[in-house]
């Protein structure tokens, strides 16, 4: 499946420092990426059942950052991302809105593909879509069944026998990536699409590797297994094996995604390859956006999309700066105030990069980069460029050459193309 374009990243004199980013496997703050050479990166894809929301843009630019900081720092990076284009929740949307299922997943990748591209956040390598990567899923739960790690499920309710699933007790890490309780487990897998009471399992917490054909749902040949189609966690597991290779340096997306989807998805991967374990070497979550008090969600319907946002004459950059202004692990609430304060600081960069002049700017490129390389703390490097803009204002400074510096470390560092 096609991405979207690559931005244009301006090249900047010399090189950032290494990046360190908290781990939220260890609540430490550790060192992502080699020194030298590739850096991998997985992040979760969406769901495409409703359009980009803040929510969304708020991960995809955080990890945005970490490959920029990446970049600077003189690495190459190898950038996978998945979409979930078949799944209970688009099925149930399209069924509810009388839309076909694969017109609603095409509608919503072309305006996350629209959004991505405004936002200027640089693409995967890798995009692909589970409709795609079926057989490659499907190998997996073979693999998994033929390694004694997998079983079957009988039918529920007048429904087939056959789905299959994973016993949580085949890896013997599970529950390392979250490091939360049993009680807690159970009670997030109920609310994050697991189904802890489903009579047959071995374990309420064992996740679905393949669910057989129900008539009227869409499905794909599995060989042995069936036809079905694939559980949410194997999905990822499996793109990011084949695509990246184990361990992947960084496994990334919201915080919702801790459990079960990364616990899960790990446990899978280190099964499957138990001789390259562990499957990341740092795990990071974002922070959640709030509406209203709420955090912004689907199935809650309160969204802020930035495709209206842009439609309504709000500038991309503005949209960015509103993100980048919070720390990317914080939850954060957007209001009227916060996308005001946005555009203001968005105009007031505009102007102060086209000045014709302002005060030296080497040492501004050298504290936005310490603040990225330090758990990409964007408000900190937003903190340091406002300063100089100040100045700019102020009539300080008879540098030439640092308005178009400045312009060029907030677009290659921050993502952010001013005016």
């Amino acid at each position: 499946m096609r991405s979207w374009p690559v931005p244009e990243v301006p090249t900047l004199p010399g090189r950032g420092p290494r990046v360190h980013l908290h781990d939220s496997s260890t609540d430490e703050l550790v060192p992502a990426g080699p020194q030298a050479g590739t850096a991998t990166l997985y992040v979760c894809g969406i769901t495409p059942y409703d359009a980009t929301h803040l929510g969304h843009a708020n991960t995809y630019v955080a990890f945005d950052l970490l490959g920029r900081a990446w970049r600077d720092a003189g690495l190459q990076v190898r950038y996978v991302q998945n979409i979930t284009d078949v799944d209970d929740p688009l099925l149930e949307r399209a069924e509810a809105t009388g839309v076909d299922w694969r017109d609603l997943a095409t509608s919503q990748i072309d305006l996350f593909r629209g959004d991505m591209t405004a936002l200027s956040v640089l693409p995967p390598d890798e995009y692909l879509g589970v409709v795609e990567a079926v057989d490659l899923v499907s190998a997996s739960v073979r693999d998994l069944l033929a390694a004694g790690a997998a079983y079957r499920v009988p039918g529920v309710d007048g429904g087939p026998d056959g789905d299959v699933y994973f016993p949580v007790e085949a890896d013997a890490a599970f529950g390392q990536v979250s490091g939360l309780d049993v009680p807690t487990m159970l009670e997030l897998s109920a609310e994050r699409g697991g189904d802890p009471q489903r009579p047959g399992k071995r374990n309420p917490l064992d996740p679905l590797l393949w669910r057989v054909e129900r008539p009227g749902e869409p499905a794909w040949e599995g060989g042995e297994l069936g036809r079905g189609r694939p559980g949410w966690h194997i999905e990822c597991t499996a793109i990011a094996l084949r695509h990246l290779g184990m361990p992947i340096d960084v496994q990334a997306g919201g915080s919702d995604l801790v459990f079960p989807h990364h616990e899960m998805g790990a446990s899978h991967a280190q099964v499957l390859r138990p001789d390259a374990r562990p499957f990341a070497r740092v795990y990071a979550h974002s922070g959640m956006v709030a509406l209203d008090g709420e955090k912004m969600s689907k199935s809650k319907g309160n969204l802020v999309l930035v495709s209206r946002l842009l439609a309504a004459g709000v500038e991309p950059g503005a949209v960015r700066l509103a993100i980048v202004a919070h720390h990317w692990r914080s939850d954060w609430e957007w209001t009227d105030d916060v996308l005001a304060q946005a555009r203001a600081r968005f105009t007031a960069w505009s102007k102060a990069v086209s000045a014709p002049a302002g005060p030296a700017a080497a040492d501004l490129l050298t504290t936005v980069r310490e603040r990225l390389a330090a758990d990409l703390d964007a408000p900190g490097a937003v903190a340091a460029i406002d300063a100089w803009v100040t100045a700019v204002e102020a009539g300080e400074g008879d540098d030439p050459e640092a308005p178009a510096l400045v312009r060029d470390l907030a677009s290659g560092l921050l993502g952010v193309e001013l005016a």
